[in-house]
């Protein structure tokens, strides 16, 4: 997986990377130094329940931004500076995306008459 977020993590500005499940769990994380913050501390389920129906938001504080984005696995949460560009990050996220989905297995038949 860290090849997959390798263009992400190259952007200039572009703290880390986490990828939360839907329950919460840290399914994958990358940052580019230690987080003063350790994120496997974090309750991140009540986190996650919070955005219900989100599917994309742009977090902006004082010392940087978090952008948020619902995944097929869970949610993938950017920590950036505020100086990265969004678009940038929306087009590198949606490359990634379409890998960020749970594998579906063919059954009977139908496997036969894939598109």
């Amino acid at each position: 997986m860290k090849d997959l977020f390798k263009e992400v993590m190259g952007m200039d500005g572009v703290k880390g990377v986490l990828l939360l499940s839907f329950d919460g769990e840290i399914i994958f994380k990358q940052f580019s130094s230690s987080p003063s913050n350790e994120p496997e501390k974090k309750d991140w389920g009540s986190f996650v329940a919070s955005l219900d129906g989100i599917r994309e938001t742009d977090l902006v504080f004082n010392s940087g931004r978090i952008y948020i984005r619902r995944s097929g696995l869970g949610y993938l949460l950017v920590v950036m500076e505020s100086v990265v560009s969004v678009a940038m990050l929306r087009l590198n996220c949606d490359i990634i995306l379409p890998s960020l989905t749970p594998v579906k297995g063919s059954k009977g038949i139908k496997r036969l008459f894939k598109k």
